[in-house]
């Protein structure tokens, strides 16, 4: 696998926004926005009419040519109409750019396969990586370089974390960073790849496998550039890194409509589905269901195994719980005879009530106090039959008190994977953050998410067995 030294593009020392604008709704005056929001580098300002742009409070000289900048320029962030593009790359191409993200529209995706040919021509003459076009920008949440034109207050951007995501649709990479922003989802890098004229969803997979601010790659696709480079990239990538995609275009009128979106070819799904089956891609149906899989892979290690078990305060949702892994294939773990001698001797000495169940699921019924959550949770994680547990709290009994925190920390000295599930509004979800910022934990909000957590962690896990990395 041949991984693209692509450092210039998220840790550039220096950017050109070339179509910069001073009239606020343009789109060259958002990316000034963006851009120095929070990044430190130096941002050059580039409009054939010159003068000076005032943005966030700050003003910047206009510079009516990239070559008239006093400093050399790593990347040039370009939103200019098509047709311009090529001489514009010509020029960045005579002062040194290494990177080029074209935002601009108007190529492949318009009928201009010609247009864009040339700009690749253009490019590759002057050694200049693209991104783009026809794209939303690129993102990196650790040091604040971000030409997203996008509003912040119209799209939020995310905290920094650890999980990187890469879209075919700008439209829809946008929606998930406000997405991922109002759920407490932190990203470390995002990257909107249009038409993939020069770079594709496999150069970037390559790069974000030796990033180290990276945890999990993410990626929303309508169709891949390259069949066999993917497929060949991924099995190299996901032996050491996770790698979750949805792909778009599942059906054949959606194949058709992707077509006369981004250019692509979306292809047979099927044919999708045995290549992400074949090289360790887990396959998303939907925006949250990737953002389940993410989320559980980035925070915990993968399964050792298929065999779960269940503490919850609610049967009900235990019964839930129980059908949903089970018909995504996973199973039920049998506790072992100690295991269950633990609990009935528990129960017999007073530490737990009587009429609780201690088949799995483990129900501590609804007046549980944390405390004797953390006798069920420390006896299913010291069972070896148990591969991962599944902590399922209904909040809304007043007898759980906040102890619960404290005793997900101490679980985790069994280094077993885990996942929370806690149903509800306002309070839950306060405690989920903090479940999650101190034990590292995710917690999901309903029973279908905590399944495909768990799906994810024992997925994964199968393929690291199957290839000899776990």
């Amino acid at each position: 696998m041949q991984v693209p030294d692509l450092d210039f593009l998220f840790y550039p020392r220096s950017v050109a926004v070339i179509g910069a604008s001073n009239v606020p709704g343009k789109v060259g005056n958002a990316i000034m926005r963006s851009i120095t929001l929070k990044f430190d580098g130096k941002v050059y300002a580039v409009n054939v009419r010159g003068g000076e742009i005032e943005v966030n409070g700050k003003r910047f000289k206009a510079y009516r040519s990239i070559l008239d900048v006093p400093d050399e320029v790593d990347v040039a962030v370009i939103a200019v109409p098509a047709r311009f593009v090529p001489d514009v790359i010509d020029e960045c191409g005579e002062k040194g750019v290494k990177g080029a993200v074209v935002i601009s529209a108007g190529f492949k995706e318009a009928g201009r396969v010609d247009l864009e040919e040339e700009l690749v021509r253009r490019a590759r003459k002057w050694n200049i990586r693209l991104v783009g076009p026809n794209c939303l920008g690129v993102t990196n949440l650790e040091n604040g370089f971000d030409c997203n034109f996008n509003p912040p207050e119209r799209q939020a951007r995310p905290l920094a974390g650890k999980i990187a995501f890469m879209s075919q649709s700008g439209a829809f990479g946008a929606a998930i960073l406000d997405w991922a922003s109002s759920h407490g989802i932190g990203m470390s890098k995002f990257i909107s790849l249009g038409n993939m004229a020069d770079l594709d969803e496999s150069d970037f997979m390559a790069y974000l496998s030796h990033d180290e601010k990276t945890e999990v790659i993410t990626g929303y696709i309508e169709g891949v550039k390259d069949g066999r480079k993917f497929f060949n990239v991924a099995r190299e990538v996901t032996p050491s890194k996770p790698v979750v995609i949805l792909k778009a275009g599942r059906t054949e009128a959606g194949a058709r409509a992707a077509s006369s979106h981004t250019g692509s070819l979306a292809g047979s799904y099927r044919i999708y589905e045995a290549a992400f089956e074949q090289s360790g891609v887990l396959s998303a149906s939907s925006m949250r269901q990737l953002f389940n899989y993410a989320k559980a892979l980035a925070m915990q290690k993968p399964a050792g195994g298929a065999k779960v078990a269940i503490v919850t305060n609610g049967g009900g949702a235990g019964v839930m719980m129980s059908d949903g892994l089970l018909e995504r294939g996973m199973e039920l773990a049998e506790l072992d005879k100690e295991t269950m001698e633990k609990f009935a001797r528990a129960i017999r000495e007073g530490h737990l009530p009587e009429h609780m169940s201690y088949r799995n699921p483990v129900d501590v019924i609804g007046d549980a106090p944390s405390s004797r959550y953390e006798v069920a949770m420390r006896y299913a994680l010291e069972d070896p039959n148990v591969d991962t547990l599944v902590v399922i709290a209904l909040f809304q009994s007043p007898a759980l008190d906040d102890g619960i925190v404290d005793a997900m920390v101490r679980m985790r000295a069994y280094n077993k994977p885990m996942v929370f599930v806690a149903p509800g509004g306002e309070f839950p979800e306060r405690m989920a953050r903090r479940i999650e910022r101190e034990a590292g934990v995710p917690v999901y909000e309903t029973v279908e998410d905590g399944v495909d957590a768990v799906y994810a962690l024992v997925k994964y896990g199968e393929w690291l067995r199957d290839n000899g990395k776990l």
